[in-house]
């Protein structure tokens, strides 16, 4: 058998989401939490999110005006999230659209033709009538599509088939949440903005991410599915030779967040999938972002899986499955004052995928990385993560994190995690 072969093995595999195995519809996963030693979330008392809601606390929500109004209702509280919910469903039930959100003579073809590089130049951002339009229109999408989550939380999925449509949850400065067995489904911005001066060539930048950690504390995220649906990335169209990028992040965690575990989730077809640091001058961020990522399915992702700054984050026994190499940019982003500990994971390359570039420098200098496996002959190998970026990058990576993670219940040998994540790993399987 071909590696070529034994990478679409790999790949059907984890593609194992189109019949998940049955999930427990009883209640009970609402009133669970967080196991001790769990990741950076299981630091200092834990997170229990909404478990001790009393009954009156207990909701069960089909609709978003009634997540809204159970998020407003006295904490803890579960919120139970039956069937689907779209969180561009208006107040009458009907489904808004972009042309709803729309305002202040904004079109996307008036918005092309006024910012066309050609036209308009490459040195300075948008400015003026349109570009005021495209704001206003952002923000009555966002006054719709962005919903706060409020601390002393637990967001649950009965059953295996629970959706959050079109939505971006907002864990903002907010403590002790709990995020679990729900599909997330393609949180679409209507109005990217064009920025000539974003790289080399321009770039397409969007607003919204399906959940948005903003310093936000004791956040555990499981057994998620994360993905665009029938609106992937790859089937955006290239306006000024760039991607319309309408999509952001499927789970960024930023703005001195802390304590988090992101575990046993599906990351799909997406690009940028995971942020860790709001960026590389910020104040408040150094000494927080303390995160553990683990056992979560990374499956056709372009980049950010995750981007780290300034945390220390633990990255064990995911699976990650690359079967391109057009597309995919890099895996681990290692950025300023970044200390990755990545250990016990597997990684499923395509023939012509460079396993040099699993690594990215974002200013970072320096990681751990040990135990982690490819698949290569037929086999899963070792790979030294920082020794194959090495041999091709300057300048080196050092190979000391500075740090050894002590919060996590158990690592399991990475041979096994291929299969282990594939079945187990996204919304149903909790």
């Amino acid at each position: 058998m071909k590696r070529t072969a034994l990478l679409t093995v790999a790949a059907a595999v984890a593609a194992l989401a189109v019949a998940p195995p049955a999930a427990a519809t009883h209640p009970a996963l609402g009133r669970q939490v967080l196991p001790a030693g769990d990741g950076w979330a299981a630091e200092g008392a834990g997170t229990t999110g909404g478990s001790a809601a009393p009954a009156e606390n207990v909701h069960v929500v089909t609709t978003r005006a009634e997540l809204v109004a159970a998020f407003a209702a006295p904490a803890p509280r579960i919120i139970h999230v039956r069937g689907s919910i779209d969180g561009n469903e208006a107040a009458d039930g009907s489904l808004l659209d972009c042309a709803d959100y729309a305002t202040g003579g904004y079109t996307l073809e008036a918005y092309l033709a006024a910012y066309d590089p050609a036209v308009w130049g490459r040195d300075r951002e948008p400015e003026g009538p349109l570009e005021d339009a495209r704001v206003a229109s952002a923000a009555a999408q966002t006054r719709q599509i962005k919903i706060k989550v409020p601390g002393g939380t637990t967001l649950v999925g009965l059953g295996d088939r629970a959706v959050v449509k079109g939505l971006n949850l907002h864990v903002d400065r907010v403590d002790n949440v709990i995020i679990r067995n729900i599909t997330f489904v393609d949180a679409a911005d209507c109005f990217p903005q064009w920025d000539p001066t974003d790289g080399a060539l321009g770039a397409w930048n969007s607003l919204y991410d399906n959940v948005s950690l903003t310093g936000a504390t004791h956040v555990w995220m499981d057994h998620n599915t994360f993905t665009d649906g029938d609106n992937p990335d790859s089937a955006q169209p290239r306006y000024f030779g760039q991607p319309f990028q309408v999509h952001d992040g499927q789970l960024d965690i930023t703005n001195a967040s802390n304590f988090v575990t992101v575990s046993w989730n599906r990351f799909t077809d997406h690009d940028k999938t995971m942020l860790i640091g709001s960026s590389n001058t910020s104040t408040t961020d150094p000494g927080k972002l303390n995160v553990t990522v683990h056992h979560n399915l990374f499956n056709n992702n372009l980049q950010r899986l995750p981007r780290v700054r300034f945390g220390q984050v633990h990255v064990y026994n995911n699976f990650y499955v690359v079967p391109e190499p057009g597309t995919f940019v890099y895996a681990l982003g290692v950025g300023v004052q970044s200390k990755i500990f990545a250990e016990s994971n597997a990684f499923a390359l395509g023939p012509d995928v460079d396993p040099g570039l699993l690594l990215f420098d974002w200013g970072g200098t320096t990681l751990t990385a040990r135990d982690n496996v490819q698949l290569a002959r037929f086999r899963l190998e070792p790979i030294d993560l920082i020794a194959v970026y090495n041999a091709t990058h300057d300048p080196d990576f050092g190979t000391d994190a500075g740090w050894t993670p002590t919060l996590h219940t158990r690592i399991d040998n990475p041979r096994i995690v291929p299969l282990l994540v594939s079945l187990k790993a996204g919304a149903g399987r909790a």
